[in-house]
């Protein structure tokens, strides 16, 4: 009901209400199913718009809600814009929104309204070596994460001084154990063992929700985690969740995702680096373990991944680092050619 009334589109499409109530009745994550119910919905819109049954589309349907997505204004103005280019949403929310269509097709196909998937994105196709997948509607733009370099990380860090304990413990936890957002809301007090100096990452807070882990953290960290525990029980004694809010309207409640958002955005402003995001040390702590020779199935494990192949960016990423290694070492055999060529010179008139 609560989507229906989000999005009254969903409401005049039985066959996209009951799909969405299989998803939640699965125990899915809300904000999970709150993207699927976006897509569809702005999918069902342009059907309606244009008269287009939504059961009985096809393909080029389809594409009319691509060329939809990829040149509609957005409402957060040209900065986040897909490749510059001025109009469009970016690829990624594209691909996004095209997976709820996918998904929908696919429930349509398993209670025999359909034959076959107007988006078609994972079917097998015969006849093509090893079974190659079939291509999807929108190309998969895989682009590197980006990180802060040396002075704008300091910046940052400057800033985050002025922080409040429970601020930079948890800048530092984000960093050190390269928790995503919700993974480092959701931490609970149980979840950390400073003995070992290590904390559990439990699988329902993480992306997947299937792979629960266990990342260890420095002594630094330690040693701040200790100062805010002390700090923590003048807000509360209650076992629960690690990180409490300390505003007056929501004294001791949970510190939401949000209020998190805007305190790493106004570090970010602070220092003048507004690229800075929950998600930029996460990104900095893995390049920098590939930075220091970490094997790829190992950053995997500590990140959390389910597949390596989302680990290589971060290879890819440290890569960078090897130009100004590459440059300098250039610049050491030109100078040894240089003066082995002005030996050679010299000797030659004499």
């Amino acid at each position: 009901m609560v989507l229906e009334e989000k999005w009254p589109v969903l409401g005049r499409h039985d066959r996209a209400a009951e799909w969405l109530r299989i998803w939640v009745d699965l125990g899915r994550a809300p904000r999970t199913v709150d993207a699927y119910a976006r897509g569809l919905a702005e999918y069902l819109e342009v059907c309606e718009r244009d008269g287009i049954d939504p059961i009985a589309a096809n393909k080029a349907n389809v594409a009319v809600f691509v060329r939809e997505l990829s040149s509609r204004p957005n409402r957060r103005g040209a900065n986040v814009v897909a490749l510059d280019s001025g109009a469009g949403l970016s690829n990624a929310t594209i691909q996004q929104r095209l997976v709820a269509v996918r998904l929908f097709y696919d429930f349509l196909i398993e209670e025999g309204l359909r034959e076959s998937n107007p988006v078609g994105c994972g079917k097998y196709t015969p006849g093509r070596r090893f079974g190659g997948q079939q291509r999807g509607l929108v190309p998969r733009l895989s682009k590197l994460p980006w990180i802060p370099d040396e002075q704008q990380w300091m910046s940052v860090l400057e800033v985050a001084r002025g922080e409040g304990i429970r601020n930079r413990v948890m800048l530092a936890l984000a960093y050190d154990a390269a928790l995503r957002r919700e993974e480092l809301c959701s931490l609970r007090t149980d979840d950390l063992d400073p003995a070992h100096r290590t904390l559990r990452v439990r699988a329902e807070t993480t992306k997947n929700h299937r792979l629960e882990r266990v990342v260890p953290y420095s002594a630094a960290t330690g040693a701040l985690i200790s100062s805010y525990l002390v700090h923590r029980a003048t807000i509360s004694r209650a076992r629960g969740l690690l990180f409490l809010s300390e505003s007056r309207r929501n004294h001791a409640q949970p510190l939401s995702l949000w209020t998190w958002s805007k305190v790493v955005r106004q570090l970010g402003l602070e220092a003048g680096v507004p690229q800075f995001s929950t998600h930029t040390t996460r990104h900095l702590c893995l390049t920098d373990r590939a930075r220091m020779g970490w094997e790829l199935h190992t950053i995997a494990t500590f990140a959390g991944h389910r597949s390596t192949e989302s680990s290589l960016a971060y290879i890819h990423l440290s890569g960078r680092d090897l130009v100004a290694k590459l440059a300098s070492g250039m610049d050491h055999i030109h100078a040894w050619r240089v003066q082995m060529l002005t030996g050679t010179a010299a000797q030659a008139s004499r």
